[in-house]
Formats: structure tokens, C-alpha cells, sequence
């Protein structure tokens, strides 16, 4: 990474401290603040032309960065400068690469440059559209904003909805208005309030995100209230599983409130079968959610959205911007038909926050969720829609669908690897069985030997610096996921992880 340029290094001025720094009480002055921001988008824009060149994952050990940082905070100003060269020396060498082509672990985040532009402009104007008072224009654009992209994935006007900041908060803020929804009055009342309705239950598959049971966990419920459902060959959830469920616990007193669908679950990126869980919903009264947050995107798509019949029947829907839409962290879509469930499970407005001046009914997005300060979020969608347009955004994520169709018919191609899993979007999970092992791959020992090879394959893989690939466990099996969703993904670099995939068992197996 090239460090700034001019004397020792920095660009004139930047080694020296600001007048402001030595006894004064205003901010830094914006002569140098330009300066500053110049370098900074120097090093930015040097960072981003060479990534690829850096080892994905950094060659340290845990405490390598905070030894090399003094314990005690700075009692006296250093040059901007200064700190803008630790940026190469010691911020940079930390990281893990999110933005390197060669990330398929996970799920990517990338950010990319009008998105970063948005961030810019985000922070300097530092807005809390906590009320439309506070900032009319983060209120507005968040509005605007939440419209052009379900309008763009395709649901109908009867979605409304706001910006929070992951999924795992989306998914909480719809459970808990599934809660007052289901006649509760939790919010009122608290969890004991309504004993005779018995204890609630809320209804996911067993490939469900684990932030359901950590929503229901932060709500009160318990984890005890998740019931995890069982999902047939295709890691999608079984309606029979689910109706058995729900029949049980209405028998024993409980209160089924909600259930949870799935379009591409984290682990295999299966799809929930969204129509009949929705026939189930209407008919047992239960708030249908609906889990996009990674697949969602693919909805832009129109040729693609078959996988997503059902949806529109959601009673709330999360789709995660900072996925696959290529935005900064953090962003998270939350849509839902009930929007008055959501404002009665979290609206508290004390004498301080009433505004006095206005008669036309706005949006105080602190009215659906937890937190009253907000950020801005909705300044850089606005910002990387307007750049990419709907179309551009549809082309890159339709070819990383395509990369991955032919990811997966190389694999499948393959006498000693195996895919274990439909591939419906981006993500192909596969596991790397010699084919003399073939028949054999459920035996315990047999199992467990190729567990243990595919974890020194992707370990092996991941030790090159140029791909990353993460794990999971489908069916107790180790299970290697090459996630592509980078914007910065390329065919080469795919076909590079494929490549070393194979170099790699090849190795093993000798």
C-alpha cells in the first residue's frame, strides 16, 4: 500500500501539528481538514487498485497488533499526518480483506465506491434521523430509498418499511412485533403479563440463522420458545415437521406466534418452501418472516424470482443491503406489511422527544426499533443505486449466479469431489471424497477421516493468501462454501479456488 507522499512521507502540512491541536477548543481547521481528506482518499484509492495484491487473511497471531500499541491513551495531540501513516504500517497489514476478489467465505460485504462516497458524505453531515425533525433528509431519502428497492425486488406497495443495521436486529425488531401482534401486550405488560395465552413459541428450521434463537433469547422467549424445524434432502423445511410442531404445542397450552421462512438458509443457501409455510400462517394466525437477508438480492433479478413465490404473502421480509448489494456495512432492509405492529412493540415518546411544530404525520423510524439514535444509512443506497442503476445492479449479481451454476458443474464433473447441496443462488458447498470412497462416505470412520481431510484442504487453500473459503457441518458432514459475491470477483478468481482445490487434494491424497 503507497503511503502518502511529500516531506517525510506525508503532504505538506500533515507533519506538523494544527494551531487548533495546541491549546485550542475548535475542531481541525478545514484548510487541513482538505488536505487530510485528500491523502486519505489517496490511500483509499491505493488500497482499493492493489488489494489483490495483499494475503487475504494476515499472517499474525492473536495480540500481534496490540503489542505493537502503547496501553495508555496519548495525552498530547500527534499530527494528522502521522496517524494517516499508521493507516500502511499497522492498519492494513491487521486486516482480513473483505474487499480481496478472492473472498468467498461467508458472505461477501463489499463496499464499494459510490458506496464509500455515500459513507463520506454520511459522516460529515452527521445526521440522527432518530425523528424527521432531527434530519428531514436522512428521514426522507430513508423513505424514498426503502421504495425504489422493493419496488426493485418486486413486492407490492402494501410493504413499508426502515433501516436498521443487521439482520439479526430486523429479524428481533419483526419478532417482537409478532409478539404484540399475537395479542401479548408485551410491551406493556412484560412477558408475564398474559399467562393464560400461554407460553410463545416461534417456529424456524433447523437451517435457520441462528439470530432467531438469539432474537428470541434477547426478547425474553427464551430459547426454550425457537422450535427448530426438520428439513428434508434439501435442507429445506418440512411442512409435515412444521404441522406436527404446531399441533403439539397447541396441545400443550403454548401460543404459536410466529414462524420463520427461509430463502437461502446461511449454511446450504436452501429455500423454504414460502407458499405452504404462508398457507400454514393465514390459517394458524401466525406472522409470517421472512429471511432474505442474503438471497434477497437476487430477487432484482426478474428471471430469478421464482425462487421467491410466496413472499409477497410475508407479514415482514429482511433483505441485507451490505450482502450482496454491495454496501458499506452496515445495512439491513426491513419490510413489512404490519408496520403498526412494529411501532406498537417499540413506540415510547416521552415529553422531550414530542415535536410541536408540524401537523402532517412523518416517519420517527426511533418509533420501530430498540434504539432511539440512528444512523443515516439510506444517504449511501442512494447514492450506489443512482450509480450502478437497477439494471447494473441485476447483471453483477445474475453473473455471480452464473459463476457459481459453473462452479458447481465442474465439481459435479469431478470423480473425487461431491456437491452436497442444491445450488439456487451463489454459494456452492462442496467436500472433496475420493472416488474409491464412494458408497462409503456415511460410515463413522470413513467420516470422519474426510471431515478431518477437508478441513486440512480448505486449511491449505486459505494458507496461499489469495482465496478464502469458509465451512460448514450439512448433515454432520464437513462442508467446504465457496460464496461468490464479491463485486470484485472475477471468473479467474473462481476459477483459481477450483484450482486449488484440486492441487490441494491431490497433495492429500499422496
Amino acid at each position: 500500500m503507497t503511503p502518502p507522499t511529500g516531506s517525510a512521507g506525508l503532504p505538506a502540512g500533515l507533519d506538523r501539528l494544527d494551531p487548533a491541536q495546541l491549546g485550542g477548543l475548535a475542531d481541525m481547521s478545514p484548510e487541513q481538514f482538505r488536505v487530510a481528506a485528500h491523502a486519505t482518499v489517496d490511500l483509499l484509492a491505493d488500497y482499493l487498485e492493489h488489494v489483490e495484491d495483499f494475503a487475504i487473511l494476515p499472517p499474525i497471531e492473536p495480540g500481534a497488533l496490540r503489542d505493537q500499541l502503547p496501553p495508555n491513551p496519548p495525552m498530547d495531540p500527534e499530527p494528522i499526518g502521522a496517524i494517516l501513516a499508521d493507516v500502511p504500517r499497522l492498519v492494513v497489514p491487521n486486516a482480513t480483506h473483505w474487499q480481496h476478489p478472492g473472498f468467498l467465505a461467508y458472505f461477501a460485504t463489499t463496499a464499494s465506491g459510490p458506496g464509500i462516497l455515500g459513507e463520506f458524505v454520511t459522516a460529515v453531515l452527521g445526521q440522527n434521523p432518530m425523528l424527521w425533525r432531527t434530519s428531514p433528509v436522512g428521514t426522507e431519502l430513508e423513505e424514498v430509498v426503502v421504495g425504489w428497492l422493493r419496488r426493485a425486488l418486486g413486492l407490492p406497495d402494501a410493504f413499508d418499511g426502515l433501516l436498521t443495521d443487521t439482520a439479526s436486529t430486523s429479524s428481533l425488531i419483526a419478532i417482537a412485533a409478532a409478539r404484540e401482534a399475537a395479542g401479548l401486550d408485551t410491551a406493556a405488560l412484560g412477558l408475564a403479563g398474559r399467562p393464560e395465552l400461554g407460553s410463545p413459541v416461534v417456529y424456524a428450521s433447523e437451517e435457520a440463522h441462528s439470530s432467531i434463537e438469539k432474537a428470541c433469547m434477547t426478547l425474553g422467549l427464551g430459547r426454550i420458545a425457537c422450535r427448530r424445524i426438520a428439513t428434508d434432502g434439501a435442507y429445506a423445511m418440512r411442512i409435515d415437521a412444521l404441522e406436527s410442531a404446531l399441533a403439539a404445542d397447541r396441545a400443550a397450552g403454548r401460543l404459536p406466534i410466529a414462524v420463520v421462512a427461509t430463502i437461502g438458509t446461511t449454511s446450504s443457501t436452501a429455500v423454504d418452501p414460502v407458499p405452504a409455510i404462508a398457507e400454514i400462517a393465514a390459517r394458524e394466525r401466525l406472522w409470517l418472516h421472512v429471511d432474505g437477508a442474503y438471497a434477497g438480492a437476487a430477487a432484482l433479478v426478474p428471471e430469478r424470482r421464482g425462487l421467491f413465490s410466496g413472499w409477497e404473502r410475508a407479514d415482514s421480509i429482511v433483505v441485507n443491503p451490505h450482502k450482496w448489494f454491495f454496501t458499506p456495512l452496515d445495512a439491513s432492509l426491513l419490510l413489512s406489511r404490519r408496520m403498526p405492529s412494529l411501532r406498537a412493540a417499540f413506540s415510547l415518546v416521552p415529553e422531550y422527544l414530542r415535536t410541536l411544530d408540524r401537523e402532517r404525520p412523518v416517519h420517527d423510524f426511533n418509533e420501530y426499533q430498540p434504539q432511539l439514535g440512528r444512523r443515516m444509512r439510506a444517504l449511501k443506497l442512494w447514492f450506489l443505486v443512482r450509480y450502478f442503476g437497477v439494471d447494473g445492479l441485476r447483471r453483477r449479481i445474475d453473473a455471480h449466479c452464473r459463476l457459481a451454476e459453473q462452479l458447481a458443474s465442474d465439481v459435479d464433473a469431478h470423480p473425487d469431489f461431491e456437491r452436497l447441496a442444491p445450488v439456487p443462488f451463489s454459494t456452492v458447498c462442496i467436500r472433496w471424497r475420493p472416488a474409491e470412497l464412494a458408497g462409503h462416505e456415511d460410515e463413522p470412520e470413513v467420516r470422519a477421516r474426510l471431515d478431518a481431510a477437508n478441513e486440512r484442504l480448505m486449511a491449505a487453500v486459505n494458507a496461499t493468501g489469495e482465496i478464502f473459503l469458509s465451512h460448514t457441518r450439512l448433515r454432520d458432514r464437513f462442508a467446504i462454501r465457496v460464496a461468490i459475491g464479491n463485486l470484485r470477483t472475477e471468473e479467474r478468481h473462481v476459477a483459481r479456488a477450483w484450482t486449488l482445490l484440486q492441487a490441494e487434494a491431490v497433495r492429500l491424497a499422496a
